[in-house]
């Protein structure tokens, strides 16, 4: 009988074993390698915030971005704008996110859900922290039984007043809002100072929580990726500069992705290039090369990356003409 019954709970133990999510068992490391080449989507398309059925997005477009080469998207969220005086999210948006979660799974890509409010937290830290907190109280549970393929990300560029100090206090109480429901539930977390490779002595992360992804973004050199860029004040009635690949060119980018590299060695922490490109207003030969030298030295260094970005600028797929801009797509697919 005892015999029997040690059978019976072995049984049971692998069976328990067996039925564990995802994100219970796959390592920080090899969530890294799954998010391989992503795209981020949907941080412009107010349309489709209101009625997804009218939005320039459309369904048909992850498996598109699936066949196309990519393994993950990267979805920037803004939803303050839809929480009432209690924080709470409007229930239509939070819909909304599901239907993504599940078209974007059902597509076999991994989702990011990326916390994009970074000019809301930069501007007035200290009174959007509980709209920061309430956002993952809510979104933690919702999706605490979805499998590894989504992703957290805490929060897009903390950056001006949102200090690297104080961003680090507001990480590790995020984190343990997350871990009260998704124990096991890989991670996405940056520097502060918009994400910056600079910045990440500064990032302060828990060392008994391996289950985190260490995100930064590269936009290097600026006078070339932002050239004709109207937010960039610095950059914006610069024209005419190209990237033709110098091996000054190229040094400066391998010797600034190197950084990160060599942090990720040291502190045992696989590495996110969340975001990287050229805006359209550079010439298109140019931006092609950049991208393409951008993503394989990434890639060589052992990180995974999402270009910035699949609709609105710096595009990767003309939404009016239907049709991918296949200089870029190229480059990144390595083609």
């Amino acid at each position: 009988m005892k015999r029997l019954i040690l059978i019976i709970a072995l049984f049971i133990a692998g069976f328990s074993m067996n039925c564990m999510t995802d994100a219970q068992i796959i390592s920080a490391q090899n969530q890294c390698l799954k998010l391989a080449r992503g795209v981020n989507i949907l941080g412009y398309d107010k349309a489709f915030w209101q009625v997804y059925e009218k939005g320039r997005f459309k369904e048909s477009y992850f498996k598109m971005i699936k066949d196309a080469g990519f393994s993950t998207v990267r979805i920037n969220l803004n939803p303050f704008t839809q929480m009432d005086s209690q924080n709470k999210i409007n229930p239509g948006w939070l819909e909304t996110l599901d239907w993504i979660v599940t078209k974007g799974l059902d597509a076999n890509l991994m989702i990011i859900l990326d916390l994009h409010e970074y000019t809301a937290m930069a501007d007035n830290p200290e009174a959007k922290k509980e709209m920061f907190l309430s956002f993952w109280k809510q979104i933690a549970p919702r999706y605490k039984d979805k499998s590894a393929n989504v992703v957290f990300e805490l929060l897009n560029e903390p950056n001006q007043k949102l200090t690297v100090e104080m961003w680090n206090t507001f990480l590790a109480e995020a984190i343990k809002v997350i871990r009260e429901s998704n124990p096991d539930r890989t991670l996405i977390i940056g520097p502060g100072n918009w994400n910056g490779i600079e910045s990440l002595n500064t990032l302060k992360l828990p060392d008994n929580d391996r289950n985190i992804i260490v995100t930064v973004h590269f936009y290097h050199p600026m006078r070339f990726t932002h050239q004709g860029a109207a937010w960039a004040s610095d950059y914006k009635n610069l024209s005419g500069i190209k990237w033709t690949g110098t091996p000054d060119e190229k040094k400066e980018v391998e010797s600034k992705l190197k950084v990160a590299a060599d942090w990720s060695l040291k502190n045992d922490r696989p590495i996110f290039l969340g975001e990287f490109g050229a805006y359209d207003k550079g010439d298109m030969d140019s931006r092609a090369r950049y991208t393409a030298f951008v993503a394989r030295t990434a890639e060589r260094l052992g990180f995974s990356w999402a270009y910035w970005q699949f609709d609105s600028d710096f595009i990767v797929y003309n939404v009016d003409k239907e049709s991918w801009v296949e200089p870029i797509l190229n480059a990144l697919m390595n083609k």
